[in-house]
């Protein structure tokens, strides 16, 4: 779960306004907000939750609740904006059902995801009319474990421990995604090349979706505080434009049959694989780089790609690479460097 109190702006952050009626957005009221004392006006009040569950959240277990109404009046809304479909919301990480109240508001169905099964039952408790009408269900067991349903979007407080595993495990879904995690993590998520945040996750991340920093959420958000600031991340899904960049020289494609590999010739496996070795060497050139992480890509000749790539490539180094070029260079890289 993640955290959020007064809200904080970074230049890429798209804002809406925090009373938005939920009628407005045609959502439909599930919980009985005339005869609960504790809701607010923009669903149930979070603090309240929290003391019905009789739960404090335990930061060795990576629980945090975000307790801040009016940035959780906002997760829907930066779904809504963007026009995502929120006929079936899927939520990693229900906690006491703060957010999934409001997810309520606005989707068709929520299936709500929770590791804990005491914060599970209580959501089954606490929710029963919306389960009852078929609106809702409530999963108890690992997002990581559990079979993860069709679902058109999703809008989660991923723990922190857990949000690059979570994350690509949504990813290749290609559904949106309205996510909240460590802001370190939505920086590099967001990252372009050149920039000390670029790595491993701003390409692989960027070969499924296009994802923008939405909000800054600050430790008082949550409770008890995390000892960092949080961010909101939304990801529209994409299909990567590479097949036109064939800066790695070679300008080969590979056959396209065989598992994982597009018309282009790019293997999407192979592809990910090899950036995620590549960057384990981020200080070296790239030419030192693919002949020193040969073990972890796969490549029985690695001198043989690097003869192969461009002078002026293998002189950079990974920071700098843009996902084309090393779309291009994996290409390059399984016709000539033998993979296994």
């Amino acid at each position: 779960m993640l955290l959020t109190d007064s809200t904080v702006l970074s230049p890429r952050v798209a804002m809406t306004s925090p009373g938005t009626d939920p009628e407005a957005t045609g959502g439909d009221s599930d919980a009985p907000r005339e005869n609960d004392p504790d809701s607010t006006a923009g669903g149930r009040d979070p603090d309240a939750l929290l003391a019905r569950a009789g739960v404090r959240g335990d930061p060795r277990r990576d629980q945090h609740f975000l307790i801040d109404d009016r940035v959780l009046d906002r997760l829907p809304e930066h779904a809504i904006d963007a026009g995502f479909d929120t006929s079936h919301v899927l939520e990693i990480g229900a906690g006491t059902g703060a957010l999934t109240d409001r997810l309520l508001e606005v989707a068709d169905r929520v299936t709500a995801i929770e590791r804990d099964p005491r914060l599970a039952a209580f959501c089954r408790e606490e929710f029963t009319d919306a389960i009852e009408r078929e609106r809702l269900a409530v999963v108890a067991g690992d997002a990581l474990d559990v079979a993860l349903p069709a679902f058109t979007t999703s809008v989660s407080n991923l723990p922190y421990g857990a949000s690059s595993e979570l994350l690509f495990a949504l990813l290749p879904r290609r559904r949106p995604l309205v996510v909240t995690v460590q802001r370190e993590f939505a920086e590099r998520l967001v990252a372009e090349p050149g920039s000390a945040a670029y790595g491993r996750l701003s390409v692989t991340a960027g070969h499924y979706a296009a994802s923008e920093i939405v909000e800054i959420v600050p430790p008082a958000a949550f409770a008890p505080p995390p000892a960092v600031e949080s961010a909101v991340v939304r990801l529209r899904p994409q299909e990567p434009d590479y097949a036109t960049a064939d800066a790695a020289g070679g300008g080969a494609e590979s056959d396209a049959a065989g598992s994982g590999v597009g018309e282009d010739g790019l293997d999407k496996d192979f592809f990910l694989g090899f950036v995620t070795a590549v960057f384990t060497q981020r200080r070296k050139t790239m030419r030192n780089a693919i002949r020193n992480t040969a073990h972890i890509s796969g490549l029985d000749d690695p001198d043989a790609v690097v003869e192969a790539a461009d002078e002026s490539l293998m002189d950079q180094r990974a920071g700098t690479v843009t996902p084309a070029e090393f779309a291009a260079l994996a290409r390059l890289a399984r016709e000539h460097g033998d993979p296994t």
